[in-house]
Protein backbone atom coordinates (compact mmCIF):
# COMPACT_ATOMS: atom_id res chain seq x y z
CA UNK A 1 0.00 0.00 0.00
CA UNK A 2 2.61 2.07 1.01
CA UNK A 3 4.36 1.46 -2.62
CA UNK A 4 1.15 2.40 -4.96
CA UNK A 5 0.36 5.53 -2.78
CA UNK A 6 4.41 6.40 -3.22
CA UNK A 7 3.73 6.16 -7.22
CA UNK A 8 1.33 8.66 -7.53
CA UNK A 9 3.14 11.88 -8.25
CA UNK A 10 1.34 15.29 -7.02
CA UNK A 11 3.30 16.63 -10.10
CA UNK A 12 1.67 14.28 -12.64
CA UNK A 13 -1.68 15.20 -11.71
CA UNK A 14 -1.10 19.02 -11.84
CA UNK A 15 -0.06 18.45 -14.73
CA UNK A 16 -3.16 16.86 -16.39
CA UNK A 17 -5.56 19.55 -14.90
CA UNK A 18 -5.40 21.86 -17.35
CA UNK A 19 -6.25 19.40 -20.07
CA UNK A 20 -8.88 18.28 -17.79
CA UNK A 21 -10.19 22.20 -17.74
CA UNK A 22 -9.94 22.29 -21.27
CA UNK A 23 -12.15 19.47 -21.90
CA UNK A 24 -14.26 20.21 -19.49
CA UNK A 25 -14.85 23.47 -21.09
CA UNK A 26 -15.67 21.77 -23.72
CA UNK A 27 -18.13 19.40 -22.24
CA UNK A 28 -19.82 22.38 -20.65
CA UNK A 29 -20.86 23.46 -23.91
CA UNK A 30 -22.29 20.75 -24.10
CA UNK A 31 -24.10 20.32 -20.78
CA UNK A 32 -25.74 23.80 -21.76
CA UNK A 33 -27.82 21.76 -24.66
CA UNK A 34 -28.41 19.04 -22.16
CA UNK A 35 -29.68 21.80 -20.06
CA UNK A 36 -32.34 22.81 -22.59
CA UNK A 37 -33.93 20.06 -22.88
CA UNK A 38 -33.44 18.39 -19.03
CA UNK A 39 -34.21 21.84 -17.52
CA UNK A 40 -35.98 24.40 -19.53
CA UNK A 41 -37.62 21.60 -21.62
CA UNK A 42 -38.39 19.22 -19.22
CA UNK A 43 -37.69 16.42 -22.02
CA UNK A 44 -35.43 13.45 -21.53
CA UNK A 45 -33.68 13.79 -24.77
CA UNK A 46 -31.01 10.95 -25.96
CA UNK A 47 -30.53 11.81 -29.18
CA UNK A 48 -27.07 14.00 -27.61
CA UNK A 49 -24.97 10.66 -27.86
CA UNK A 50 -25.23 10.49 -31.51
CA UNK A 51 -25.60 14.25 -32.28
CA UNK A 52 -22.04 15.07 -30.42
CA UNK A 53 -20.42 12.46 -32.92
CA UNK A 54 -21.77 14.36 -35.68
CA UNK A 55 -20.62 17.20 -35.11
CA UNK A 56 -17.19 15.58 -34.75
CA UNK A 57 -17.23 13.76 -37.85
CA UNK A 58 -18.98 17.04 -39.89
CA UNK A 59 -16.26 19.22 -38.24
CA UNK A 60 -13.52 17.02 -39.04
CA UNK A 61 -14.21 15.59 -42.67
CA UNK A 62 -15.07 19.43 -43.99
CA UNK A 63 -11.57 20.08 -42.63
CA UNK A 64 -9.84 17.80 -43.97
CA UNK A 65 -11.73 18.58 -47.36
CA UNK A 66 -9.89 22.14 -47.17
CA UNK A 67 -12.76 24.01 -45.28
CA UNK A 68 -12.04 26.89 -42.20
CA UNK A 69 -12.06 25.23 -39.24
CA UNK A 70 -14.95 27.85 -37.97
CA UNK A 71 -16.61 27.44 -41.19
CA UNK A 72 -16.47 23.58 -40.44
CA UNK A 73 -17.71 24.09 -36.63
CA UNK A 74 -20.30 26.34 -38.09
CA UNK A 75 -21.54 23.52 -40.32
CA UNK A 76 -20.79 20.78 -37.44
CA UNK A 77 -24.33 23.04 -35.37
CA UNK A 78 -26.01 23.05 -38.81
CA UNK A 79 -25.88 19.15 -38.47
CA UNK A 80 -26.53 19.25 -34.82
CA UNK A 81 -29.92 21.39 -35.67
CA UNK A 82 -31.04 19.26 -38.61
CA UNK A 83 -30.55 16.11 -36.04
CA UNK A 84 -32.65 17.74 -33.17
CA UNK A 85 -35.23 18.63 -35.90
CA UNK A 86 -35.94 15.28 -36.55
CA UNK A 87 -36.06 14.06 -32.93
CA UNK A 88 -38.56 17.03 -32.65
CA UNK A 89 -40.74 15.90 -35.42
CA UNK A 90 -40.76 12.56 -34.39
CA UNK A 91 -42.39 13.32 -30.78
CA UNK A 92 -44.67 16.45 -31.86
CA UNK A 93 -45.72 15.57 -35.79
CA UNK A 94 -45.93 11.86 -35.26
CA UNK A 95 -46.83 11.46 -31.76
CA UNK A 96 -43.68 9.12 -30.43
CA UNK A 97 -42.64 10.09 -26.87
CA UNK A 98 -40.01 12.09 -26.57
CA UNK A 99 -37.39 9.50 -25.04
CA UNK A 100 -38.31 7.17 -27.68
CA UNK A 101 -37.85 9.75 -30.51
CA UNK A 102 -34.36 10.85 -28.92
CA UNK A 103 -33.47 6.73 -29.28
CA UNK A 104 -34.60 6.47 -32.82
CA UNK A 105 -32.68 9.62 -34.24
CA UNK A 106 -29.67 8.20 -32.08
CA UNK A 107 -29.90 4.53 -33.85
CA UNK A 108 -29.73 6.13 -36.78
CA UNK A 109 -27.01 8.71 -36.72
CA UNK A 110 -24.97 5.94 -35.79
CA UNK A 111 -25.14 4.79 -39.60
CA UNK A 112 -24.97 8.52 -40.78
CA UNK A 113 -21.99 9.57 -39.12
CA UNK A 114 -20.27 6.19 -40.45
CA UNK A 115 -21.19 7.27 -44.04
CA UNK A 116 -19.90 10.62 -43.22
CA UNK A 117 -16.96 9.54 -42.44
CA UNK A 118 -16.16 7.86 -45.56
CA UNK A 119 -17.40 4.37 -43.21
CA UNK A 120 -14.22 4.03 -41.25
CA UNK A 121 -14.71 3.86 -37.63
CA UNK A 122 -12.37 6.89 -37.26
CA UNK A 123 -11.22 10.29 -39.19
CA UNK A 124 -7.79 11.71 -38.05
CA UNK A 125 -6.72 15.23 -38.43
CA UNK A 126 -3.32 16.96 -37.62
CA UNK A 127 -2.99 20.08 -35.98
CA UNK A 128 0.61 20.11 -38.08
CA UNK A 129 -1.16 20.01 -41.19
CA UNK A 130 -4.43 22.21 -40.72
CA UNK A 131 -5.02 25.57 -38.43
CA UNK A 132 -7.02 23.91 -35.81
CA UNK A 133 -9.32 26.60 -33.65
CA UNK A 134 -7.71 24.59 -30.67
CA UNK A 135 -5.52 21.28 -29.59
CA UNK A 136 -4.17 19.20 -26.77
CA UNK A 137 -0.88 20.32 -28.06
CA UNK A 138 -1.48 23.93 -27.23
CA UNK A 139 -3.67 23.40 -23.88
CA UNK A 140 -3.82 27.07 -22.65
CA UNK A 141 -4.54 27.98 -25.96
CA UNK A 142 -7.40 26.00 -25.85
CA UNK A 143 -8.23 26.70 -22.71
CA UNK A 144 -8.56 30.16 -23.76
CA UNK A 145 -10.58 29.50 -26.84
CA UNK A 146 -12.89 27.23 -24.46
CA UNK A 147 -13.67 29.98 -22.19
CA UNK A 148 -14.14 32.27 -24.83
CA UNK A 149 -16.34 30.23 -26.52
CA UNK A 150 -18.56 28.95 -23.56
CA UNK A 151 -18.92 32.92 -22.40
CA UNK A 152 -20.00 33.91 -25.94
CA UNK A 153 -22.28 30.72 -25.51
CA UNK A 154 -23.68 31.77 -22.50
CA UNK A 155 -24.41 35.51 -23.75
CA UNK A 156 -26.50 33.83 -26.84
CA UNK A 157 -28.67 32.08 -24.51
CA UNK A 158 -29.20 34.12 -22.58
CA UNK A 159 -30.21 36.58 -25.03
CA UNK A 160 -32.50 34.79 -26.65
CA UNK A 161 -34.07 33.20 -24.03
CA UNK A 162 -35.01 36.67 -22.64
CA UNK A 163 -36.93 37.19 -26.31
CA UNK A 164 -40.70 36.10 -27.08
CA UNK A 165 -39.51 33.01 -28.43
CA UNK A 166 -37.02 32.36 -25.95
CA UNK A 167 -39.47 32.87 -22.98
CA UNK A 168 -42.25 30.72 -24.86
CA UNK A 169 -39.79 27.86 -25.01
CA UNK A 170 -39.38 27.92 -21.16
CA UNK A 171 -43.09 28.81 -20.53
CA UNK A 172 -43.72 25.18 -22.64
CA UNK A 173 -41.39 23.31 -20.37
CA UNK A 174 -42.70 25.14 -17.07
CA UNK A 175 -46.56 24.59 -17.89
CA UNK A 176 -47.19 23.02 -21.44
CA UNK A 177 -51.23 23.16 -21.06
CA UNK A 178 -51.20 27.23 -19.75
CA UNK A 179 -48.71 28.07 -22.86
CA UNK A 180 -51.29 26.29 -25.07
CA UNK A 181 -54.12 28.35 -23.41
CA UNK A 182 -51.93 31.74 -23.88
CA UNK A 183 -51.75 30.80 -27.90
CA UNK A 184 -48.40 29.36 -27.49
CA UNK A 185 -47.43 26.66 -30.30
CA UNK A 186 -46.06 24.34 -27.95
CA UNK A 187 -45.41 21.79 -30.57
CA UNK A 188 -43.15 24.23 -32.50
CA UNK A 189 -41.30 25.49 -29.49
CA UNK A 190 -40.87 21.71 -28.31
CA UNK A 191 -38.75 21.29 -31.94
CA UNK A 192 -36.95 24.68 -31.31
CA UNK A 193 -35.85 24.03 -28.10
CA UNK A 194 -35.06 20.06 -29.24
CA UNK A 195 -33.05 21.32 -32.49
CA UNK A 196 -30.87 24.13 -30.52
CA UNK A 197 -29.90 21.21 -27.89
CA UNK A 198 -28.85 19.12 -30.26
CA UNK A 199 -26.69 22.07 -32.54
CA UNK A 200 -25.22 23.04 -28.84
CA UNK A 201 -24.28 19.13 -28.56
CA UNK A 202 -22.79 19.24 -32.14
CA UNK A 203 -21.09 22.44 -31.60
CA UNK A 204 -19.14 20.86 -28.34
CA UNK A 205 -18.83 17.30 -30.49
CA UNK A 206 -17.07 19.43 -33.00
CA UNK A 207 -14.44 21.57 -31.03
CA UNK A 208 -13.65 17.91 -29.28
CA UNK A 209 -12.74 16.42 -32.11
CA UNK A 210 -10.23 18.86 -33.14
CA UNK A 211 -8.84 19.24 -29.03
CA UNK A 212 -8.26 15.72 -29.57
CA UNK A 213 -6.91 14.86 -33.27
CA UNK A 214 -9.62 12.66 -34.44
CA UNK A 215 -13.41 11.99 -34.90
CA UNK A 216 -14.38 8.47 -33.58
CA UNK A 217 -17.84 6.84 -34.27
CA UNK A 218 -18.28 6.40 -30.20
CA UNK A 219 -16.90 9.21 -29.47
CA UNK A 220 -20.52 10.32 -28.36
CA UNK A 221 -21.18 7.22 -25.96
CA UNK A 222 -22.42 8.44 -22.68
CA UNK A 223 -22.91 11.84 -23.66
CA UNK A 224 -25.86 12.20 -22.28
CA UNK A 225 -24.91 11.06 -18.63
CA UNK A 226 -21.86 13.27 -18.97
CA UNK A 227 -24.32 16.54 -19.44
CA UNK A 228 -26.66 15.53 -16.98
CA UNK A 229 -23.71 15.30 -14.38
CA UNK A 230 -22.39 19.09 -15.48
CA UNK A 231 -25.98 20.04 -15.35
CA UNK A 232 -26.80 18.72 -11.43
CA UNK A 233 -22.98 19.37 -10.52
CA UNK A 234 -23.33 22.95 -11.57
CA UNK A 235 -26.77 23.45 -10.22
CA UNK A 236 -26.03 22.29 -6.87
CA UNK A 237 -22.85 24.34 -6.83
CA UNK A 238 -24.42 27.30 -8.02
CA UNK A 239 -27.00 26.99 -5.32
CA UNK A 240 -24.63 26.34 -2.55
CA UNK A 241 -22.78 29.35 -3.34
CA UNK A 242 -25.31 31.91 -4.85
CA UNK A 243 -28.10 30.21 -2.97
CA UNK A 244 -31.58 32.92 -3.55
CA UNK A 245 -29.11 35.62 -6.07
CA UNK A 246 -28.52 32.36 -8.56
CA UNK A 247 -30.18 33.96 -12.20
CA UNK A 248 -30.41 32.10 -15.06
CA UNK A 249 -27.29 33.77 -16.66
CA UNK A 250 -25.28 32.18 -13.28
CA UNK A 251 -27.48 28.71 -13.76
CA UNK A 252 -25.88 28.57 -17.21
CA UNK A 253 -22.41 29.48 -16.20
CA UNK A 254 -22.40 27.17 -13.43
CA UNK A 255 -23.54 24.26 -15.85
CA UNK A 256 -20.31 25.12 -17.47
CA UNK A 257 -18.45 24.77 -14.41
CA UNK A 258 -20.18 21.38 -13.35
CA UNK A 259 -18.44 20.16 -16.76
CA UNK A 260 -15.11 21.69 -15.55
CA UNK A 261 -15.45 19.97 -11.94
CA UNK A 262 -16.41 16.69 -13.56
CA UNK A 263 -13.61 16.42 -15.66
CA UNK A 264 -11.12 17.45 -13.40
CA UNK A 265 -12.91 14.62 -11.04
CA UNK A 266 -11.98 12.01 -13.82
CA UNK A 267 -8.66 12.99 -14.36
CA UNK A 268 -8.13 12.51 -10.24
CA UNK A 269 -9.88 9.38 -10.71
CA UNK A 270 -7.27 8.28 -13.44
CA UNK A 271 -4.41 9.88 -11.24
CA UNK A 272 -5.39 7.52 -8.64
CA UNK A 273 -4.50 4.66 -11.16
CA UNK A 274 -8.26 3.30 -10.76
CA UNK A 275 -9.67 0.80 -13.57
CA UNK A 276 -10.84 3.12 -16.49
CA UNK A 277 -12.70 0.31 -17.63
CA UNK A 278 -14.63 1.41 -14.33
CA UNK A 279 -15.33 5.01 -15.05
CA UNK A 280 -18.96 5.08 -16.33
CA UNK A 281 -19.80 3.07 -13.06
CA UNK A 282 -17.81 5.83 -11.30
CA UNK A 283 -19.88 8.11 -13.47
CA UNK A 284 -23.16 6.88 -13.04
CA UNK A 285 -22.61 6.57 -8.93
CA UNK A 286 -21.94 10.98 -9.06
CA UNK A 287 -24.15 11.58 -11.20
CA UNK A 288 -26.90 9.96 -8.89
CA UNK A 289 -25.64 11.19 -5.77
CA UNK A 290 -26.02 14.63 -7.35
CA UNK A 291 -28.95 14.08 -8.93
CA UNK A 292 -30.16 12.86 -5.02
CA UNK A 293 -28.57 15.54 -3.30
CA UNK A 294 -31.59 18.27 -4.11
CA UNK A 295 -34.27 15.78 -2.97
CA UNK A 296 -32.13 15.09 0.37
CA UNK A 297 -31.96 18.67 1.16
CA UNK A 298 -35.80 18.95 0.49
CA UNK A 299 -36.84 16.00 2.61
CA UNK A 300 -34.46 17.73 5.63
CA UNK A 301 -35.96 20.92 5.19
CA UNK A 302 -39.31 19.26 4.91
CA UNK A 303 -38.52 17.71 8.50
CA UNK A 304 -37.13 20.75 10.37
CA UNK A 305 -40.65 22.33 9.09
CA UNK A 306 -42.53 19.43 10.40
CA UNK A 307 -40.72 19.43 13.58
CA UNK A 308 -41.27 23.39 14.22
CA UNK A 309 -44.93 22.68 13.55
CA UNK A 310 -45.26 19.88 16.06
CA UNK A 311 -43.25 21.71 19.19
CA UNK A 312 -45.60 24.85 17.91
CA UNK A 313 -48.49 22.52 18.12
CA UNK A 314 -47.52 20.68 21.52
CA UNK A 315 -46.61 24.15 23.06
CA UNK A 316 -50.15 25.60 21.99
CA UNK A 317 -51.71 22.26 23.32
CA UNK A 318 -49.85 22.87 26.95
CA UNK A 319 -50.84 26.33 26.94
CA UNK A 320 -54.78 25.47 26.61
CA UNK A 321 -54.09 22.72 29.04
CA UNK A 322 -52.30 25.23 31.79
CA UNK A 323 -55.40 27.62 30.98
CA UNK A 324 -58.13 25.04 31.73
CA UNK A 325 -56.08 24.12 35.08
CA UNK A 326 -56.77 27.71 35.98
CA UNK A 327 -59.87 28.18 35.05
CA UNK A 328 -61.18 25.57 36.64
CA UNK A 329 -59.17 26.75 39.80
CA UNK A 330 -60.85 29.97 39.17
CA UNK A 331 -64.64 28.26 39.79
Amino acid sequence: MAAYFASLSPLVLLGNIPAGIAQGLIWGIMALGVYITFRLLDVADLTVDGTFTTGGAVAVMLILGGWNPWAALLAALAAGLLAGLCTGLLHTALGIPAILAGILTQFALYSINLAIMGFMANKPVSVDKFPLILSSRYVPTAILVGVILAAAVIAVLYWFFGTEIGSAIRSTGCNPEMSKAQGININVMKVLGLALSNGLVALAGGLMAQFQGFADINMGRGSIVIGLAAVIIGEVLGEAVLGKKLNFAGRLAFVVVGGIIYYLVIILVLWLKLNSNMLKLFTAVVVAIFLAVPYLRGQQKASFRKAGRMSALGAAKGYRTEASKSGKEAD
